[in-house]
């Protein structure tokens, strides 16, 4: 169950509204780096979390806590568009009513269909996509995505602080980014909690760790063809961040033969010329498996 208070999380105001700067805001709403992804990964991976109860109040407390910055930036980007119906009014009314010269660089959308307010899309108008956010079911593995999906964040809002003069947009920005960083050194906090980096890797932990090829183990295989470049990194030799084994340089080199696919399915339709022999394709053997 959710509640929510009619008060902001971190006050919101615009000295002088800005329909570019509100289209450039709709990134960190419904971007890959927004506020949108964050919050549903973290209450993706709560709703779905098993184990100590711990992580999922966790995970909660901060999806639910992302919900008031999409509600932050929501606010920042209708008050940017505030003042611009008068505007557009003026402008419609003159002898070449150019769409892109009428909206002074915003999104088209936030007129005609938003009615000058925030969208769930991104600054090009592309709507979000549920794709970018990352569940796994995997606590450790979720922790890094959430540490990216911070990482991104926190230099996408750097970069709008640098894109703006308004005074309100630069404090808003301030707690936004102050709180990505929070949330950075937080989920690096769950990573130590469950034993640290190197008791975590490689993830999944609990999959049998002599099913592997050992030549293969703690190798950097390098594809450069100068080798001596690949020489001189902490993930060329040294002991490995887990603690179990030694990296080392291998170079890459052809090692099996190309299998070949053997002929086309006739039911895919592929070219004559392709076609050779008696088979019937993949499909019809199949019927051929399975029906009396």
């Amino acid at each position: 169950m959710f509640y929510h208070d009619n008060s902001l999380q971190y006050k919101v105001r615009v000295d002088k509204p800005n329909p570019a700067f509100a289209k450039l805001l709709q990134q960190a709403i419904g971007g890959i780096e927004g506020e949108i992804r964050v919050c549903l990964q973290y209450l993706f991976q709560a709703w779905g979390s098993r184990g100590p109860k711990k992580y999922r109040d966790m995970l909660l407390d901060t999806g639910t806590e992302e919900i008031s910055h999409i509600e932050m930036l929501c606010t920042a980007v209708a008050l940017n568009l505030d003042g611009a119906t008068n505007e557009l009014k003026d402008k419609v009314a003159g002898e070449n009513p150019i769409v892109s010269n009428i909206l002074g660089g915003m999104d088209p959308r936030q007129v005609i269909s938003s009615g000058l307010t925030a969208m769930a899309v991104d600054s090009n108008g592309v709507p979000f996509n549920g794709s970018w956010v990352v569940g796994s079911g995997n606590i450790a593995a979720d922790m890094y995505a959430n540490v990216m999906a911070e990482s991104t964040g926190r230099v996408l809002a750097t970069r709008l602080y640098e894109l703006t003069d308004d005074f309100g947009m630069k404090d808003m920005l301030s707690f936004l980014i102050t709180r990505d960083a929070m949330h950075q050194n937080q989920w690096l906090a769950v990573l130590e909690d469950l034993g640290g980096v190197g008791v975590n890797l490689p993830i999944p932990n609990t999959f049998p760790t002599e099913i592997k090829v050992p030549e293969f183990d703690y190798a950097f295989v390098s594809t450069n063809i100068d080798q001596s470049m690949t020489q001189d990194g902490r993930w060329t030799s040294g002991s490995s961040i887990d603690g179990k084994g030694e990296f080392r340089v291998v170079p890459a080199v052809p090692g099996a033969p190309t299998p070949d696919l053997g002929m086309p399915d006739v039911k895919g339709y592929a070219q004559a010329q392709q076609m050779s022999g008696e088979d019937k394709g993949l499909l019809e053997n199949i019927k051929d498996t399975i029906l009396p």
